[in-house]
């Protein structure tokens, strides 16, 4: 078995399939106002370094960065649009495509990268914990919202 995660514009067609299943997957679980995902488009906008992870050349697990500059506070990596396919999930694919997140902010100079994720999403936050992040106050455009807990890990230099 062949597995392989390369950066990829989200804009493309397998890339988008995969944001698309992920919206899907959270519009059936959250309110609109608890689901902060960006768009396809928002993503290329906002320019999110995103990466997809293939196993056998088909499209199993994605996930993106962004770079937020810290307004006057630290810049940290926020991860954006971690999603792994059902037929794929309990092969450790998540974890392989957070820890290239993590690897590819260390290679942009930041050593903080924050997250937020949806309450039901146990498997997900297991992943994140496992991985040293913590539950932190809201950042950024996040509020307190009982549905959306932010998490942060602090990156060794």
């Amino acid at each position: 078995m062949d597995v392989t995660i390369t950066r990829e514009r989200p804009d493309t067609p397998e890339a988008e399939a995969l944001v698309m299943e992920l919206e899907e997957h959270l519009a059936a679980r959250y309110p609109v106002e608890s689901r902060h995902g960006f768009s396809v488009s928002q993503l290329v906008e906002q320019g999110v370094d995103f990466f997809v992870l293939r196993e056998d050349g088909r499209p199993a697990a994605c996930g993106g960065i962004l770079i937020v500059d810290g307004e006057g506070d630290e810049p940290y990596g926020e991860v954006k649009r971690m999603y792994a396919r059902d037929a794929f999930r309990g092969k450790g694919y998540g974890r392989r495509v957070l820890a290239r997140l993590l690897d590819h902010a260390r290679e942009r100079g930041v050593t903080l990268v924050r997250l937020e994720t949806g309450i039901d999403q146990v498997e997900a936050i297991g992943v994140y914990e496992s991985m040293g992040f913590r539950t932190c106050p809201p950042f950024g455009p996040y509020r307190d919202d009982p549905l959306s807990p932010t998490y942060e890990v602090r990156l060794p230099a």
